[in-house]
Formats: structure tokens, sequence, C-alpha cells
């Protein structure tokens, strides 16, 4: 069994679930290549003692079949007629298991759990069937099952309305590793990089470990970068076309609202989203957007004394965005893309973007650089739309409403040296600030916060304007 870098939570409830006195069906779900499978072979203090994964797009007849082989393997070998159907299959697995579950805890496991369940099988109803009258008797026994298609897993196991209805008895939902995560698996990996290679590495594919798996010890960011995803043979160079399609059965939809966000860094409402996809106003739009969430691709926020059907979407897979910002339709591939890329007006834009969005998902480790732990804050973005030309229109990408009477107005931006705040951005800022408390009629004290990467270099020319200031080296905080 290999080391589990960084899921500090996951490996507590990992122990806790071994350590139960009772029968457990745990369901853990995220997207594709985030380390799932790896976590159940590794998080216990056992391996498996049966492990069944589902294979895409096959029929009931392989999918029996590879049952039949990974039972034949868990039982030593001893071979094993293929069984006809699934309540067959469950029952031949309740005889293997029966002489174990009776000495030890024992942990059984179903990956790529929604890739089973093929149209017409009855797997489903056979897997209630066997944990119902069988598998929750057993208080030695835990049951893993295991999916990429977060979606499925939530609609057909967590929400389940039949045999599996309250059922499960601990859910893991895996995100991708944090920046300080990331950085821990590249250094376990003998991979040392500072911190802004590692951001940069961050900002282009996320915490995705089965990604960062490709870096190599003596590359740069940028050697990797080129590597990965402007090489013929690079991981990442088809990733997204292979990405949509093995969790969403029909991908099109989602795959357009992925789109429509990667061109609209400030991100979209419902509405907007339901005009600019051509998508009904109905429930399909909410399940799309649903889907999309839960599986870690978008990102929603409430508005600042909104409602949630005021919510605004972003897109916030970094690799998505990388991908359709510089890697599709592009004719420049090779060694040194990269560095040729990292000069334009495009990258510009996107690393502001992908930096936001990479702090917005660190908002704990925010709250601790500018020593607010301890205080309770609502998240929240806010913006105001100009109602005609004499309006002025101003948005907030994070704001952090706290009980204390205060308001943080964060300004995240990424550069590659100190910061500085030009004559224009100094009045664009005072801008902001006096039109949201014009809007908000907001009686709390606002205390500007700028995150940068390594600082701001001229704060002092503007005595009083920024209040708070933090660097990228709070992301790396576990």
């Amino acid at each position: 069994m290999e080391t589990v870098i960084g899921r500090l939570e996951e490996k507590v409830a990992l122990e806790k679930i071994e350590k139960s006195s009772e029968a457990e069906l745990v369901a853990v779900y995220g997207r594709r290549r985030v380390g799932k499978t790896y976590l159940i072979r590794n998080g216990f203090s056992k391996m498996p003692v049966f492990e069944f994964s589902g294979m895409h797009h096959a029929t009931l007849e392989q999918q029996l079949e590879s049952f039949t082989l990974a039972l034949t393997f868990a039982a030593g070998g001893l071979p094993i007629a293929r069984p006809g159907s699934w309540l067959k299959a469950f029952e031949l697995l309740k005889q293997y298991l029966n002489p174990i579950v009776s000495k030890e805890r024992t942990i059984i496991f179903f990956d790529e759990f929604p890739w089973i369940d093929t149209p017409r099988s009855g797997f489903l109803s056979a897997f209630e069937n066997f944990w119902n009258s069988w598998a929750s008797k057993q208080k030695k026994l835990v049951v893993v099952i295991c999916g990429s298609a977060a979606a499925w897993m939530i609609k057909k196991v967590l929400n389940n309305r039949g045999g599996l209805h309250n059922r499960v008895t601990r859910r893991i939902r895996l995100l991708p590793f944090t920046v300080g995560e990331t950085d821990a698996y590249l250094k376990h990996r003998k991979v040392k990089l500072d911190k802004y290679q590692v951001l940069q590495l961050y900002m282009v594919m996320g915490g995705i470990p089965q990604y960062l798996k490709e870096v190599e010890p003596g590359e740069s960011a940028t050697q990797a970068i080129d590597k990965l995803c402007f090489t013929k043979e690079g991981l990442l160079q088809d990733e997204f076309k292979n990405l949509y399609h093995s969790l969403f059965d029909s991908a099109q939809s989602h795959i357009d609202i992925v789109r429509a966000l990667a061109k609209k860094g400030k991100g979209l409402t419902r509405t907007e989203l339901i005009a600019t996809c051509k998508l009904s106003s109905g429930g399909h739009t909410t399940q799309l957007l649903e889907e999309l969430t839960e599986s870690g691709f978008i990102s929603s926020y409430i508005p600042l004394n909104k409602s949630k059907k005021d919510a605004l979407y972003k897109l916030t897979d970094e690799y998505s965005l990388f991908y359709l910002k510089f890697m599709e339709g592009s004719k420049a591939t090779g060694v040194g893309t990269w560095l040729r890329f990292i000069s334009g007006n495009s990258w510009t834009s996107w690393s502001g973007n992908a930096f936001e969005s990479v702090c917005m998902k660190h908002i704990s480790q925010i709250k601790k650089a500018i020593g607010i732990s301890d205080v309770y804050a609502e998240v929240s973005v806010w913006r105001h739309q100009p109602k005609d030309k004499t309006d002025k229109g101003a948005q907030i990408d994070l704001l952090i409403d706290r009980n204390d009477s205060c308001i943080n107005i964060c300004e995240m931006k990424f550069s590659a040296n100190d910061f500085e705040i030009t004559k224009a951005y100094a009045k664009e800022l005072e801008s902001k600030l006096k039109i949201f408390q014009q809007q908000t009629k907001t009686k709390k004290a606002l205390f500007l916060t700028m995150i940068t990467t390594f600082g701001v270099k001229n704060s002092q020319n503007y005595p009083g304007l920024v209040q708070k200031e933090a660097t990228m080296g709070l992301l790396f905080d576990q």
C-alpha cells in the first residue's frame, strides 16, 4: 500500500469507518482522475478483499464476465462459472464473503459503480437486494461504491427513492487537491519547484493527481506544461474530448455551458446561460447546472443580499479553462510553445481569471491569512449593472461579509513580480468601493484586501486605500 498525500479529512473518515462496529455502505464520488480509487486502495489499513470495476459502455455479459474474473482472482484462482444475472452474481459474492466477514473487518470495493448499471441489466435492484437482505446485517463488513459520474451517484444512490433510500451510511465527495496538497504531492514525488511555479501548474491543471503525476523531477513548470499540453503524446492533449463524455451520457449541453463560461471570466447567471446556450428554462437546465457543479467543473456564487435564483456561475475547472483558451484549435505545438504564449495579451487575461478561481477555492486559507478565521462570515460576489448612461457599473468577485460589522472587499491580482497599483487602478478601486456602499447602503466598515502573488509594490502611495494584504503563500497552507 502506498502513502496518501493530503486528504486529511478523508483519511479521518476512512479510519472511523474501519473502526466502526456496524455495517457500512460508503459512497465515494468525484470527477475523473481525482484519486478516488487510489484513496480507497490505500486509505484503509488493509486492502479490499474483493474489488470490481465497471467498464464503460460494456454489455451485461461483459460486465458479468469481468465480475467473474474479479471474484476468481479474490478467491485465489478457484474457477467460477459466469453467473447468468446480477442476483446470482451477488449470491456468489455472499458465499465468498461469509467465512471472511465472520472473523474480521472486511472491505469490498465496487469502482466505477455507475458504469455497471447498464440498461435493463437489473444491477442496481440486485445490489439493493444484496445490501438490504444480507450485507447490512454483517457488522464487520464495509461496502465501498465509487463513481466518477457524480450526478449519477447523487441521483441513483444518495437520493435514491427505492431500495437504497437512506441506506448510505457515509458519503465522501473527493475534490481536487488544494494548492498546499499539490505542493506536498509534488515534493513526495521528488519534484522541487518554488511556490510561483507550483501555482502556475495548478492554474493549468488544477489539483488533479493523475495530471500532476506526469510532472517529472528537474522539469520547470513551463517545460511540464509544454510536454503535457502542446505535444502529440501529452496526457492533456485529448483529455477535454474524453472528460465530459466519460461522465455524462449526453455531454454536448454540458460542454456548451462550459464553453460559454470560459468566455465570461466574470460569470453568467442562469438566465444569461439559457440565452447564450439556447437552453430551455425548465428542469433540464437545472439538472445540467447541478451535474456540472457536483462534478466540480463549475461553481455558483450567490450575490450579496440576493437569493439562490440570482446565483452567478463560473467555470472553475482549471484544465477546461486552459484548454479552451490556449489548446483548442491552436496550431502552436512543441517545445517553447507555452513560453511564447506567456508574452501575449491572452496570457494576461487568462492568468487573472485562473488566479481568481484558485483563490475562490481557498477561502479558509484567505480568512486565516487576514486574521479572521474565528469570525463568522459569509462569502459572496456582487455586481451592479448600470441602468442608464449616467449610471456606472461595478463588480466584486470576492467579498467576505463578516459578523463583526466589517466586509473585506477582495481584489485578486496575478503578476510575475510585485503588483503595482497605477493611478487609474487606484481610481477604479475607489469608485468600486463608493458604488458598492451607495448601492448596498451598507453601514459596515469596508476593508479593501489585496491578494497578489508577490505583494503590492506601492500601496503606501495611496494611504488608507489598501487595508489588508496577502500573497500566494497563503494558498499553500493545508
